[in-house]
């Protein structure tokens, strides 16, 4: 319940604040994790499809499912819920406040949502985020990624060295 009046509170404010004038925002979410891999690609596909419908979309990540650094918890119909791992997703967008506001409530009542957030950012953070998320993707994760990544650069090295 204070949950609902939080978010009509958080989007009334917006619209009495901004007026008609185009904003961009990051709508990061995260998303069930125990729906199937064709729900979570309809889930982010839903989301996108009204943002578009709305606004511009500036930027966008393809959910992943990730370890969650605590656990989160919501109450459900059937009784409480305990998240430790979801699938996680950002999209950045441009559009007004008023369609602003709807955007916020459509992912509030999107129940394969399990929880998000929507801040105001800019263009040129939002392609920050994608070359980090690119430079990321190219870098080695686990020990034994980093130790040949090592071991090749140390080859190179030996191999070029002049006695």
């Amino acid at each position: 319940m204070a949950k609902n009046q939080d978010e009509k509170r958080h989007a009334r404010e917006t619209l009495e604040s901004e007026g008609s004038e185009s904003r961009v925002y990051e709508l990061g979410f995260h998303l069930d994790p125990e729906l199937p891999i064709e729900e979570v690609k309809k889930a982010f596909q839903a989301m996108k499809s009204v943002i578009t419908e709305k606004g511009t979309l500036v930027a966008e990540s393809e959910p992943v499912k990730i370890q969650l650094a605590y656990t989160i918890s919501r109450q459900e119909v059937s009784g409480r819920r305990d998240f430790d791992s979801a699938y996680f997703s950002w999209i950045v967008y441009e559009v007004s406040a008023e369609d602003h506001a709807e955007i916020v409530k459509t992912a509030s009542t999107d129940k394969r949502i399990v929880r998000f957030i929507d801040l105001c950012t800019t263009k040129d953070a939002a392609r920050h985020s994608v070359e980090l998320r690119e430079l990321s993707l190219k870098t080695p994760t686990t020990r034994e990624e980093q130790e040949a990544a090592i071991g090749a650069e140390l080859d190179i090295a030996l191999e070029s060295a002049t006695i």
